[in-house]
């Protein structure tokens, strides 16, 4: 038996030469690094990574890779979702090859799956189980991220560090992000409950609250939220009854609302916001800052200083925007665009 098991591994070792001999591949085991996602899947992640996609919340996904450091990996273009108006303009400094490359998702959110197969991302990155199963079904590196609550980010950007082999800046930005939202709760801690202002946020025109995180970064800021009621889901819609009870001193306004909007409705005209001119429409640069985005601190920094500019200078604001984009982003803004950023999304 032992010259039988012995003679095989002679002719296998003969015929592996001969392939050799002839330029034939020899197959070999994919080399990888494994990870656990948020969905506690284990994902075999490959050694080199060039090309990096992201489906559903695009905007959200690119940020994440932005922050990396690797924001040239990108290997698509934005859905028609994002692309209708120019709100998204910063993503194509960040990641400027991304213009004009394939687009891995119809306006409905629908994955063009043979366009993903020809463009054959290293990783993906995904919200949606589903998605992450039909990627994987098709031999594809997918890895599943959420983002429910507050701490969720920290887990998030630890996990995206460690698919891209970027630890030491994911645990550079949790450093920040602590320190950051520290200093906030250090300034507004100077305030006196009655020296707080009342605030909404989203889409006021429609009225509706389309992001629970408001809540946070609102109270962050140094706000009271008019829509904070304990709620979990994150949509809340209300009556224009409820509106007119709150009376916000402020409203910032979400992504699909306009001031214009608010000022040509006669029901808003009694609002103290309206009145007294405080409407702000809410940045978008990697991603909306009204929403969950790796941005949040810098969301509580604009929000601060839109309601109390004595605790967050207009100057200072400006650096810290600055500082963050080119420590994290590796893009330095003009002062233009920084400029732009501070007054808000167009309205």
């Amino acid at each position: 038996m032992k010259r039988v098991v012995r003679a095989s591994f002679v002719v296998l070792g003969l015929a592996v030469a001969i392939a050799m001999s002839w330029g034939s591949p020899v197959s070999a085991a994919p080399s990888g690094r494994t990870v656990v996602d948020m969905a506690g899947r284990t994902v075999v992640v490959p050694d080199k990574i060039e090309k990096i996609a992201g489906f559903r919340s695009v905007g959200v996904l690119n940020a994440f890779i932005e922050l990396m450091g690797e924001g040239s990996k990108i290997c698509h273009d934005m859905p028609a979702s994002f692309t209708r108006n120019d709100n998204w303009r910063f993503q194509y400094l960040f990641a400027p090859q991304i213009k004009g490359a394939p687009v891995l998702e119809d306006a409905s959110g629908e994955i063009l799956i043979e366009t993903v197969m020809s463009v054959n991302p290293d990783v993906s990155f995904v919200v949606n189980k589903q998605t992450a199963k039909l990627l994987e079904d098709k031999g594809l590196c997918a890895i599943y991220i959420a983002w429910e609550e507050l701490d969720d980010v920290k887990k998030a950007v630890t996990l995206v560090g460690e698919v891209l082999n970027q630890q030491a800046a994911a645990a550079d930005y949790l450093v920040y992000f602590d320190e950051k939202v520290a200093m906030a709760n250090e300034r507004i801690g100077k305030l006196g409950s009655n020296e707080k202002k009342t605030v909404i946020y989203g889409n006021v025109g429609q009225l509706n609250q389309p992001h629970r995180i408001a809540e946070w970064w609102i109270s962050q800021a140094g706000g009271i939220s008019v829509t904070d009621n304990g709620r979990k889901e994150d949509i809340y819609n209300y009556e224009m009854e409820d509106l007119l009870k709150w009376n916000p001193s402020v409203i910032f306004l979400a992504s699909t609302s306009s001031k214009g909007d608010i000022l040509s409705d006669s029901r808003f005209a009694g609002i103290k916001a309206v009145k007294d001119d405080a409407i702000y429409g809410i940045p978008t640069v990697a991603h909306v800052w009204g929403n969950r985005t790796v941005e949040q601190p810098l969301t509580i920094f604009w929000a601060m200083n839109k309601l109390y500019p004595e605790l967050m200078p207009r100057e200072e604001l400006a650096k810290e925007i600055r500082y963050f984009y080119s420590r994290f982003f590796l893009y330095n803004l003009s002062d233009e665009q920084i400029a732009e950023i501070i007054d808000g999304r167009k309205q």
